[in-house]
C-alpha cells in the first residue's frame, strides 16, 4: 500500500481561488433543507390520501382540491382516477426527491470536496464514476422522468386543460427529450476523442 503524497503547498492567490470552492457549502445545505421540506409535503399528501380513503371527510376535500384544475370539473369523490392523480403526485415529490439527492451527493463530491465513501456498503453505484459529464447525463435523465409524470398527470386528467397546454407540455418534453440525446452524444464524442488522444492508433 502505498503512502498518501502530500498536497503540494499552493500560493496565496492560487491557494483562496481553490478554497472559494467552500462557498457553495452553504448552497447544499439549503438542498438539504428543501429536500426536508419536500419529505414533510410527501407525507401530509399521504396522510390525506389515506384519511380520505378511510372515510376522513377534511381530508377528502384536500384531495380533491388538490387534483382539481382550474376551470376544470371538479370530482366528487375518491375515484380511480384522482387516486391516480394522487399516487403520480407522490411519485414526482420522490423522483424531485432523488434529483435533490443526486445535486446534493454528486455535486459535492464532484465540485467541493471528496465525501470519502469508497468501500462503503452505501454508497451509491452512480457516485463511483461520477463526474461533471456523467452527473450532468444522469440530471436530464432524472429532469426527463419528472417532465413524464407532468405529463401522464396532463393526459389523465386531458379533459380539464385546453389542448393548446396539452401541446405545449407535449412539446417541452420532447424538447427535453432531445436535450438530453444531445448531452449525452456531445460526452460520447467527448469521451472517444479523448480515447483517442490518450491511446492514439498505431500505424
Amino acid at each position: 500500500m502505498h503512502d498518501p503524497v502530500d498536497s503540494p503547498k499552493l500560493r496565496p492567490l492560487p491557494n483562496l481561488i481553490f478554497m472559494s470552492r467552500w462557498l457553495q457549502l452553504p448552497l447544499y445545505l439549503g438542498l438539504i433543507l428543501a429536500q426536508c421540506v419536500y419529505v414533510f409535503h410527501f407525507w401530509v399528501e399521504l396522510v390525506d390520501l389515506v384519511g380520505a380513503a378511510m372515510g376522513n371527510q377534511a381530508a377528502l376535500e384536500h384531495i380533491l382540491n388538490a387534483v382539481t384544475v382550474d376551470g376544470g370539473v371538479r370530482p366528487t369523490k375518491l375515484n380511480e382516477t384522482t387516486i391516480m392523480l394522487v399516487v403520480l403526485g407522490l411519485i414526482d415529490v420522490v423522483m424531485i426527491s432523488n434529483l435533490l439527492i443526486m445535486v446534493i451527493v454528486g455535486g459535492y463530491e464532484t465540485f467541493v470536496s471528496r465525501l470519502g465513501l469508497e468501500g462503503h456498503r452505501d454508497q451509491p453505484e452512480w457516485l463511483s464514476h461520477v463526474n461533471a459529464s456523467v452527473l450532468k447525463t444522469k440530471l436530464a435523465m432524472a429532469i426527463i422522468g419528472i417532465s413524464s409524470i407532468h405529463l401522464l398527470k396532463t393526459f389523465i386528467n386531458a379533459a380539464s386543460y385546453p389542448e393548446m397546454v396539452v401541446f405545449q407540455q407535449t412539446m417541452i418534453h420532447v424538447v427535453f427529450l432531445l436535450s438530453a440525446i444531445a448531452i449525452a452524444y456531445t460526452d460520447r464524442i467527448t469521451s472517444l476523442t479523448q480515447a483517442q488522444i490518450a491511446h492514439p492508433p498505431k500505424h
